[in-house]
């Protein structure tokens, strides 16, 4: 009687498979000369009588088993018509998984140097091979007849996470220093994750960590963070919002908004005068420390009125020592000094009490 040679292979159409099992469940009974087909990208383990007997790589090959055909149901007539001798082909998908997510379930709680306790979530992609087929079935999947990517999601992710947060605590201090260690907090994760999947017969074969984020509350007070930086020096910036209010104020106008407006600039105005000795030492200092551009001429107007001067009512210009009319718009300024030796003199003396110089 003439018996049918048997052939095994298997296509995976879905793309996620890692192994698939001949037969589905237990055993078979597999035929003297049965031809064993493995694609590209596959490996078969052959297990019989319950022990992996050798992997065979991709091709086609002739399988020998105990399973003699003239002989099978001879031999099978003891075991109530079924061969004692079992056999099973496992298919291994070889080719690299690529775009496997991972990420926190939940906010890592994180000490930063700057901002305090702080809640981080992380996010990534990474890719892996199976490497040792019979270490992998063996470890891992064991007798089930189908396994595909999505069982091992959750565990790599939990592996991943569980590293990167002993990395992050080890060498992190800031999380603004974050977009300059990318490159380097991957490639160590990569290294400290790749024992993990190694001794499941893994290769992990790259490994990214796309971001590394805090709340949104936090990144709303980064970003305020950032725009004063961006301001420089406060107390510049102040007397200039300060100016500018009173130069609003000013252009007010007439009727019930230029009275208030009026109020505001007399505000601002008082306010203002209190910080003018402020602003008039530091335009100094930057002076004597050699400053230039719009600073210097600034403290050398204000040396001129520390030195006996003063400012023109009309538009603040710093008047020098003795200067009848401003410098600055023209306005006619009352003698406040001696023109000789720049001693303030009374109002309506005739002579210097300095230096004797007539007045007038």
């Amino acid at each position: 009687m003439a018996q049918t040679l048997e052939v095994l292979e298997h296509h995976d159409p879905t793309g996620e498979e890692i192994v698939y099992r001949y037969p589905q469940q237990g055993s078979a009974e597999i035929k003297l000369g049965a031809q064993l087909v493995v694609h590209e990208a596959q490996e078969a383990v052959l297990y019989r009588d319950g022990k992996a007997l050798d992997v065979f790589g991709p091709g086609r090959h002739t399988l020998s088993t105990q399973n003699i055909p003239l002989l099978t149901k001879l031999l099978a007539l003891p075991f109530g018509g079924t061969s004692p001798f079992r056999v099973a082909v496992v298919f291994v998908n070889k080719r690299t998984f690529v775009d496997q997510k991972w990420g926190t379930r939940e906010p890592v709680v994180f000490r930063d140097s700057d901002l305090g306790m702080v809640r981080l979530r992380a996010f990534g992609t990474y890719a892996y091979r199976i490497k040792d087929c019979q270490l992998f079935v063996n470890t891992v999947v064991g007798s089930q007849g189908l396994f595909e990517t999505g069982r091992l999601q959750d565990f790599y992710r939990d592996i991943i996470v569980s590293r990167l947060n002993d990395l992050l605590g080890e060498t992190l201090k800031t999380i603004f220093d974050l977009p300059r260690h990318y490159d380097e907090l991957g490639a160590a994760a990569k290294a400290r994750v790749t024992e993990d999947f190694g001794k499941y017969g893994v290769d992990l074969s790259d490994f990214y960590i796309n971001s590394i984020t805090p709340p949104d509350e936090v990144q709303q007070k980064m970003d305020e963070r950032a725009a004063m930086g961006a301001v420089g020096d406060m107390t510049t910036y102040m007397q200039f919002k300060a100016a500018q209010a009173i130069q609003d104020a000013a252009k007010g106008g007439g009727g019930e908004g230029g009275a208030a407006g009026a109020g505001m600039g007399l505000g601002l105005g008082a306010g203002f005068g209190a910080m003018m000795p402020g602003m008039i030492a530091n335009a100094m200092q930057q002076a004597q420390q050699g400053g230039a551009g719009p600073g210097a001429a600034a403290a050398a107007g204000a040396r001129r009125a520390a030195g006996g001067g003063g400012f023109c009512s009309e538009c603040g210009q710093a008047v020098p020592v003795g200067a009848k009319f401003c410098p600055g718009c023209g306005r006619p300024q009352a003698p406040s000094g001696c023109a000789s030796c720049g001693q303030p003199v009374p109002e309506g003396a005739k002579f210097c009490p300095g230096c004797g110089a007539k007045q007038g």
